[in-house]
């Protein structure tokens, strides 16, 4: 029996949980239960998973488990880009190997269309809106990043538009910038309103519970997830928790839980509105890595989200917020002026699961266990379509795609401590501090 010996406990105040539409949590799981499919983790790759199989299997039941509440964890707090386009960090001109390029083009955009076609269906009212990105600099470095990426894109033949500093309040109000490069296949969401409403709409087969976080496993003939309530036993189990995966006995030492932080202000009065100017709704991601990607919402808030933090046991740690949040307010005060008294409604943490060499792992990790893990900050495209892709192998059927991430080797090992969170910490003050005014 392995114990599971970090559980997730992510803070309080994430303002896209609290300003998207309340629901009704499922109970969490009480006494015996038994399922030929359990899925752990009821973010955008488990929802995925948890919908496909139900579809692919309609006679079996599925158990979906979930530690938290669904819209309040890692699928919740993010920026809200469903984006299109690779974007490789490790590339000269950010995209790299054409062949693989292309491979995870397609995979992105099967993932919007899934989303997309799930909305319409059900009704999400998540304010998904095909609105393009922005990939803004103000340095001279960061300038050169968006020129690379342009030679990129040409080699790829995507379609962007260079916007020059003097025309960028037209579009997003402020003057801060010098330079944007637009991209228009990004879909803009609100993330927690998403998941919400995924999980909502699952099939009656998929039996989904909430507040109930694993605290043992045992990997037998049959698998035997417990919990302090019960005990869930399933035929095959499937892993979409991203780095908790490896608090479950797997792929140790590859991935990273790095936490990123965000803030969002009150709505913004009419007076302010028009003092801003712009189009009503948009996102700006950074040109440097390390820099504050911004978005307008539909409620005409804004969302600032930089700052970084390691935390290898892949929980937050709440004190950091009220620092991060000075660091929020500096750079919402250097590009927005004109709204000298906007404060912030919300500021919260969320994480990513990164790899050194950003691959992620699609496939099976033992007898009868599964998982698609590891989404490099592409959670809401990467993880509803290898999600869905997995359910889809296990069903027998086979693709391109399918085949594209079955042949990617996963996350490399890293360092063990204490020089991994020596070098990770150095690695991502280092970032931070020269980015600059790109933060």
């Amino acid at each position: 029996m392995l114990n599971v010996t970090s559980l997730p406990a992510d803070d309080k105040m994430c303002g896209w949980y609290h300003t998207s539409q309340p629901r009704e949590p499922r109970p969490p799981h009480a006494g015996e239960s038994k399922a030929r499919w359990a899925v752990i983790g009821a973010g955008f790759t488990g929802l995925a998973a948890a919908r496909q199989l139900a579809l692919n299997f309609p006679d079996d039941e599925v158990i979906l488990i979930e530690a938290q509440e669904v819209g309040f964890g890692t699928s919740g707090r993010n920026a809200g880009f469903a984006i299109d386009l690779p974007h490789d960090i490790g590339a000269d001109d950010y995209i790299g190997d054409i062949a693989t390029a292309k491979s995870t083009l397609k995979l992105n955009l099967l993932g919007q269309t899934i989303l997309r076609e799930l909305v319409g269906k059900h009704r999400i009212d998540c304010h998904m809106t095909a609105s393009g990105k922005y990939q803004a600099a103000v340095e001279e470095r960061g300038v050169a990043v968006l020129d690379a990426y342009r030679r990129g894109l040409d080699k790829l033949g995507q379609a962007y538009e260079v916007i020059e500093g003097k025309d960028l309040p037209g579009h997003i109000g402020t003057s801060f910038y010098r330079k944007a490069l637009f991209t228009p296949g990004t879909v803009l969401v609100q993330p927690a309103a998403l998941v919400k409403g995924l999980a909502d709409s699952l099939p009656p087969n998929v039996r989904l519970y909430e507040h109930t976080p694993i605290t043992d496993v045992d990997y037998g003939e049959k698998i035997v997830l417990a919990h302090r309530g019960g005990r869930i036993t399933a035929d095959k189990l499937v892993l979409a928790n991203n780095a908790f995966g490896m608090r479950f006995g797997f792929l140790q030492r590859t991935m990273l839980p790095v936490f990123l932080y965000a803030s969002l202000t009150r709505p913004l009065t009419a007076a302010e509105q028009e003092q801003l100017g712009g189009k009503p709704f948009w996102g700006v991601i950074p040109a440097d890595p390390f820099g504050s990607t911004l978005r307008r919402t539909h409620d005409n808030r804004i969302l600032v989200r930089n700052s970084f933090s390691f935390n290898p046991d892949g929980r937050p740690k709440e004190h950091y917020l009220p620092r991060f949040a000075e660091r929020h307010r500096l750079s919402f005060e250097r590009r927005f002026p004109m709204l000298p008294k906007v404060e912030f409604e919300y500021t919260w943490s969320g994480s990513l699961a990164l790899s050194h060499n950003h691959k992620g792992f699609f496939g099976q990790l033992a007898p009868n266990v599964y998982g698609a893990l590891c989404c490099n900050g592409l959670g809401i495209t990467r993880g509803t379509v290898t999600g869905t892709l997995l359910a889809d192998w296990l069903a027998g059927k086979r693709s391109e795609q399918i085949d594209f991430l079955l042949a990617t080797s996963g996350p490399d090992k890293t360092p063990p401590e204490p020089f991994l969170s020596i070098g990770v910490n150095a690695t991502l003050w280092w970032g931070q501090r020269k980015a600059g005014l790109e933060s």
